[in-house]
């Protein structure tokens, strides 16, 4: 759970996003424990927190539970890139080469803070030193720069710091919290998720230099844009028939936002935090089952599927915590995972196979399935 300082900006944003998670804006439960903020979701059973076994937290630092053997079925070379002996590491990216990582850890203070290093490494750079929360980096194209999301403002935001760590800047500012950049293939331009004050999430796309010309491109969240060609795949909560949000890719016309196509979503599941491969033939999501008694944190597997929604392939498999995927060059796929007992960033090589779990579909274009289902 991402800490304090701004607690009751904090609770509000964690309420929302439990909520959003199973597809119901406005019926999140909060309540304190001792001094610690639960959020609790009716019908779902999702819960957070970080005081119980059975409880997840957000942004990283997942309870921690007895260790899971990981079994490797459609992937290979399972390796494992941080190490702590306290905190977590989580939210990983990797530069365009694949040789080097950049993530958030509350290795050195319990508010998350940016470091860099290289994959097969134990050094690490520390980027951000703040009293508030640094999340969710994203390098850029060029490699100099890194976006990421801040409360260090009270707000949510999207801010921009350096490869050496310097020249942190503000891009954005209005109200409603920001998370979740992305940059364009060319850098000029990031997008990024916000909630307003009242309504659901939205996606943005700003210039990415000084954060002006905002343009409202669609409602979803976790927005990723494929490293060639104007085209973002995002998670989106299914407007009729379903709590569960699914995965959709949004093609770009001079800017302008064409008729999103739902490349994948479950009845069982919540298709979550999308990434492309770096040819943008895949996307590589992660899978969130509740427990089928609905006590405890359910399971997280990362799983990919082409663009056309086919090919669906699981690449963990298990009872463990596996999120946040992100795709390298050389083909390995990063994420974070609780396997080791500590959250840390692991990888594993897809390989050939198409291990289809019941209730993984994928569907046509969002206009297409609205005629079929008669809204």
């Amino acid at each position: 759970m991402v800490p304090r300082p701004s607690r009751r900006n904090l609770v509000g944003l964690l309420a929302t996003l439990v909520a959003c998670l199973t597809g119901c804006f406005h019926k999140a439960d909060v309540q304190t424990v001792g001094n610690r903020p639960v959020v609790r979701v009716p019908r779902a059973g999702v819960r957070l927190s970080a005081g119980s076994v059975r409880e997840a937290t957000l942004f990283g630092d997942l309870a921690k539970g007895e260790d899971v053997r990981y079994v490797s079925r459609p992937a290979t070379g399972l390796l494992q890139h941080t190490f702590t002996v306290e905190g977590a590491n989580f939210d990983p990216d990797v530069s365009a080469d694949g040789k080097h990582i950049v993530f958030a850890s509350t290795r050195h203070s319990t508010s998350p803070d940016l470091y860099y290093k290289a994959a097969d490494g134990r050094a690490v750079t520390q980027l951000t030193c703040d009293p508030a929360a640094d999340v969710q980096p994203a390098l850029s194209p060029d490699q100099s720069r890194v976006a990421f999301s801040s409360n260090r403002s009270g707000n949510w935001d999207i801010w921009v710091v350096g490869l050496d760590g310097t020249k942190p800047t503000q891009l954005t500012s209005s109200t409603g919290d920001k998370l979740h950049p992305s940059w364009s293939p060319d850098g000029s331009q990031i997008a990024y998720c916000c909630l307003p004050p009242h309504g659901q999430w939205e996606l943005w796309i700003a210039d990415a230099a000084s954060g002006g010309n905002q343009r409202f491109v669609g409602y979803g969240l976790f927005p990723e844009w494929a490293p060639q060609g104007q085209t973002i795949v995002y998670q989106r909560a299914r407007e009729r028939g379903s709590r569960w949000f699914s995965i959709w890719r949004m093609d770009l016309h001079e800017g302008e936002p064409g008729y999103p196509t739902e490349i994948a979503f479950s009845s069982e599941a919540a298709l979550i935090t999308p990434t492309w491969s770096p040819d943008g033939t895949y996307v590589a999501f992660a899978a969130v089952t509740p427990p089928a008694d609905g006590r405890g944190a359910g399971v997280s597997d990362i799983w990919i599927v082409d663009a056309e929604g086919r090919h669906r392939m699981r690449l963990t498999d298990g009872q463990s915590h596996n999120y946040t995927p992100v795709w390298a060059s050389s083909g390995r796929v990063f994420f974070t995972s609780s396997r080791g007992g500590a959250e840390a960033i692991w990888s594993v090589m897809p390989s050939g196979g198409d291990d289809q779990p019941t209730g993984m579909t994928a569907s046509g274009t969002a206009h297409a399935a609205a005629a079929r289902s008669g809204r």
